[in-house]
């Protein structure tokens, strides 16, 4: 009932994020129903089953963590004074935020349950044959498998979103000797030096992987790639080497942020540069997370680009569903992280007024800001994107 009086009364910014949720859970949950709709159809391609769950696995990733970000941005669920001296902790915030992202994301599986029925009994003769292909016409589906893949996206959601804002306890450190505590180190300074290398070591890793693998295919090595739709008989290590890339350029994403805002206040920086330099370092951890998973799909897309150029318009609707479902999570993940930062800068933007600090300023440090993560970032992706295509295409 308090979930559903905070999303009357919220803001027309925050309804339209929980919306947002709504529509990729039934994206992805309308995948997941595709997929037993062409199991149930196609029995005899019983083998294939697998690589189209893992397919499914890709979307339904995104749509969590879109998710988990609209719940972690969602003042909401954050209480306030007037409900912590009522007894609304922390704890009943992280439920209340899994209550509330189940019950949007439950709304979207009852929409993808309702269109899938429609277009299994009303749609037709549809415009392609192939998402007729996935709609299981005529073929028995569960009721239980039904409803078991339309509560998967409602309960990984809620699930992810309370363990990820449930909180804890900070470990006390023992004083020193002489009786004085170290100064504990800046937040996310260590998580950011250790995520760098490491994110470099895989995607260095999964680059020689998919090099070994993919060596002496000859002609056909761009087929070593498979796509939803497409049955090639692709040697682990080419998948393997790409998902370790892309897990790479995920751990890499918050140091790659941090650099980008040291590069900024390097050397004498004038206002403008020490501003946007110090504002990526200290959100380097928060902002640099969604930013990496961004950029793996980013190059992904690029390299599949590369590999199969027009080929890609044989994939079929549901393979073209599937990833713009991933592209507009991703990116609109990005987008809600990036409007909690500024959310949280509030206080020292005001205290720059204060002191004096001009409006163009600010703008012109956030342009700056701006301006040099997007080039950094852009071309880390094209240059992964370009070494990851150069094995299998020769």
């Amino acid at each position: 009932m308090l979930s559903l009086r905070l999303a009357r009364g919220a803001h027309p910014l925050v309804l339209m994020r929980r919306l947002l949720v709504t529509a990729a859970s039934a994206g992805a949950s309308f995948l997941l129903l595709c997929m037993l709709g062409y199991a149930a159809g196609h029995p005899e391609q019983a083998r294939d089953a697998p690589g189209r769950l893992v397919w499914c696995l890709v979307p339904l990733a995104a749509t969590v963590q879109f998710a988990v970000a609209v719940a972690r941005a969602d003042q909401g669920t954050r209480g306030g004074p007037g409900l912590t001296a009522a007894g609304f902790g922390p704890t009943r915030g992280a439920r209340l935020a899994a209550a509330s992202t189940a019950l949007f994301c439950g709304l979207g599986s009852a929409l993808a349950l309702g269109v899938f029925a429609w277009l299994r009994r009303f749609g037709g003769d549809l415009p392609s044959g192939r998402l007729a292909g996935h709609l299981g016409r005529g073929a028995h589906l569960p009721l239980g498998a039904v409803l078991l893949l339309l509560a998967v996206v409602p309960a990984l959601a809620s699930v992810t979103s309370m363990v990820t804002l449930w909180p804890r306890r900070r470990r006390r450190r023992r004083p020193a000797r002489s009786g004085a505590a170290e100064p504990p180190p800046p937040p996310g300074t260590a998580l950011v030096h250790i995520g760098l290398p490491w994110g470099i070591a895989l995607i260095a890793t999964g680059i020689a992987l998919e090099t070994y693998a993919g060596h002496g295919a000859g002609p056909s090595a761009a087929e070593l790639l498979p796509l939803p739709g497409r049955s090639v008989q692709s040697p682990p290590g080419v998948i393997a080497g790409w998902l370790m890339a892309a897990l790479g350029l995920m751990l890499a994403g918050p140091g790659l942020t941090q650099m980008c805002g040291r590069l900024l206040a390097a050397g004498r920086p004038g206002p403008v540069r020490l501003l946007a330099g110090r504002a990526l370092e200290d959100e380097a951890v928060r902002l640099g997370r969604p930013l990496g998973a961004l950029c793996a799909v980013a190059t992904a897309a690029c390299a599949v680009v590369d590999l199969y150029g027009g080929a890609l318009r044989s994939t079929g609707p549901v393979a073209g569903l599937g990833a713009a479902l991933v592209m507009a999570c991703v990116t609109a993940t990005a987008l809600t992280a990036a409007l909690e930062v500024r959310g949280g800068r509030r206080d020292a933007t005001g205290t720059l007024v204060c002191l004096g600090a001009d409006a163009r300023l600010l703008r012109r440090a956030a342009v700056l800001r701006g301006g040099s993560l997007v080039a950094v970032l852009a071309l880390v992706t094209w240059l992964v994107a370009r070494v990851l295509t150069l094995p299998l295409t020769g």
